[in-house]
């Protein structure tokens, strides 16, 4: 059997193009979403017709008892899951001084707590097995924070933290965690932004583009290939932070 990963996020654009990109590699993928059902059993579908081994998981990764549940069903699915990226995020754009405590929470929920809940579920099989890989999706505003975003930023932020603490803890069990940033990246997310702050963002990066969702996946494969980097947070900006 090969090899399996479960990918939290992936109706969205940078969550389907993860998904692709470990397919065509041969593994087993489980796709997870929460609202997005629609789009991720379609992408479920896409990858079965091309013959790989696709299953499809309905949670709120912020609640216990829903995480707890994908896992087991994914387990059951495609057995050991040797890799996990937690790619599920949700982002709050105002002034600090118009948002609500739980609007605050409601980030923290799902972009801290989510990633917290999915790496407690994977770490025992993995520490058991002596190998796994944990991929975190932080982005370049857990680096340098954005204006707006004060939520969105400290909550990526913290999962670069928390990869740099669970790649110490967790290395000795030969499992390694790392971190990908990315930057302004072709996404639904982001196609809330009005063509002038686009255009803004372009010319603050020095390739003077916005990166696609693919870049991005094909730096969370590189990351779980490569067997001695770990602690890492790779940034896919397009040099917007160096």
């Amino acid at each position: 059997m090969s090899a399996s990963v479960l990918i939290t996020g992936a109706s969205g654009g940078i969550g389907q193009a993860l998904a692709r990109a470990f397919a065509q590699k041969g593994w087993g993928v489980g796709i997870h979403c929460h609202r997005g059902e629609e789009a991720a059993r379609a992408l479920t579908e896409e990858l079965r017709r091309q013959g790989a081994r696709a299953f499809c998981y309905q949670a709120d990764v912020s609640r216990e008892d829903q995480v707890g549940a994908m896992f087991a069903q994914a387990r059951e699915d495609l057995g050991f899951l040797e890799v996990l990226v937690n790619n599920a995020g949700i982002s709050w754009r105002g002034l600090l001084t118009d948002m609500t405590l739980s609007q605050w929470e409601r980030v923290f929920a799902v972009n801290v707590t989510g990633a917290f809940l999915c790496c407690r579920e994977a770490l025992p099989e993995m520490i058991r097995q002596k190998r796994g890989c944990i991929v975190n999706i932080s982005s370049m505003w857990g680096q340098q924070g954005a204006s707006c975003e004060a939520a969105y930023s400290a909550s990526k932020a913290a999962l670069i933290g928390l990869t740099q603490a669970l790649a110490r803890e967790e290395g000795p069990s030969g499992i390694r965690v790392n971190c990908v940033a990315p930057g302004v990246i072709d996404t639904p997310m982001n196609g809330a932004l009005s063509q002038e702050d686009l255009d803004a963002l372009r010319e603050e990066t020095p390739l003077e583009r916005v990166g696609s969702p693919e870049e991005v996946a094909q730096a969370v494969l590189s990351l779980v290939e490569n067997p001695f980097i770990t602690g890492q947070t790779l940034g896919v900006n397009g040099g917007f932070v160096i």
